[in-house]
């Protein structure tokens, strides 16, 4: 009775959090969901899009949303932009040692990446050297200087983004960097109507943002992490999982496939979809959604043309055996 209880709760905060960013981000619903899907799954997001659609706006929303502790008005959890630029370094991001002349000591200054909400802008702008930098955080949640590890906060949830159409000055990101973010979606730009009425209401827009009200709290945020563990997904669906993964290792146009890594935290987003969508079961719609944004990045494809249908037509085999398993 108690794990109902306290799955009602989060279902009802899910929807708190999600009326309050929409709010301020208008047209984006689903998008706003795979990034909450990624934040409640322990893992992080990547957005590749085009300037000015709202990615900044998103992530100070999310932060302002959600405050350090219950019934505190603090302005909400910490949160961090970094710029990424050719000419970034790793202690640009992880902090440096500077010398304390009061004390005669070298302290550690800790840099932008010890936050709860980091926006990591144009990620594939800086060097590898620097993306380097973000792989023991993004996937132990601490950070290793010399002899000495510094924990992050127990939220630290990355969104990062790159640019489809200014290629010059980039940098491919490596493959284990983009096994780090748990979702790759493209945020895009809103439909007419949507655009139309920001244009009519940009300042109250504004005004919802300098005023965004903290709905929960990081505590409630942690606990909708440790629900979303305990969403059910039937074992016909962890096996959908597998054969998705596997056929992806022997499908001719992928030289890539995914790793057990990545079947992990398909089941994990799955869980955290179910949960924002309302439910403590997945389904195989869930399967379907979440599919692409969860492998395709983590691939590499014969060629592009390739990529375009190898993965969608490995999902529509599973998902025909799904509904011939279920019709009997």
């Amino acid at each position: 009775m108690e794990q109902q209880v306290n799955t009602a709760e989060a279902l009802e905060n899910i929807q708190k959090l999600v009326a309050n960013i929409e709010r301020v981000i208008r047209g984006k619903s689903d998008m706003i969901r795979f990034i909450l899907t990624a934040m409640i799954s322990k893992g992080h997001i990547l957005l590749e899009d085009n300037p000015g659609t709202g990615k900044t706006v998103m992530a100070k929303t999310l932060a302002k949303s959600i405050s350090s502790a219950p019934g505190s008005h603090d302005g909400g959890v910490l949160f961090h932009r970094i710029q990424f630029t050719p000419d970034l370094l790793p202690m640009d991001l992880i902090g440096s040692h500077i010398f304390d002349e009061k004390n005669k000591e070298f302290i550690f200054k800790k840099g932008p990446l010890f936050t709860n909400i980091l926006l990591a802008d144009e990620i594939n702008r800086a060097s590898p050297k620097v993306q380097s930098a973000l792989l023991e955080c993004m996937a132990e949640n601490q950070i290793t200087i010399g002899d000495v590890t510094h924990r992050l906060n127990d939220m630290f949830f990355t969104i990062a983004t790159q640019n489809p159409i200014e290629m010059e000055g980039t940098y491919p990101l490596p493959t284990a960097q983009l096994d780090r973010f748990s979702l790759k979606i493209i945020f895009g730009y809103v439909d007419e109507v949507t655009e139309l009425e920001i244009y009519k209401d940009y300042l109250g827009i504004n005004h919802n943002l300098e005023h965004t009200e903290q709905v929960l709290s990081m505590a409630e945020i942690l606990h909708l992490q440790d629900v979303a563990e305990q969403v059910f997904v039937d074992e016909e669906i962890i096996v959908a999982v597998r054969n998705i993964v596997l056929n992806t290792r022997k499908h001719p146009d992928i030289t890539l496939g995914a790793s057990t890594r990545s079947g992990i935290t398909f089941l994990k987003c799955l869980k955290a979809f179910a949960l924002v969508n309302s439910r403590d079961y997945v389904t195989e719609e869930d399967v379907q959604k979440l599919t692409t944004p969860v492998l395709h990045h983590r691939l590499i494809f014969r060629n592009k043309e390739a990529g375009k249908h190898a993965l969608d037509n490995i999902l529509k085999a599973e998902l025909d055996r799904l509904h011939k398993v279920r019709k009997g």
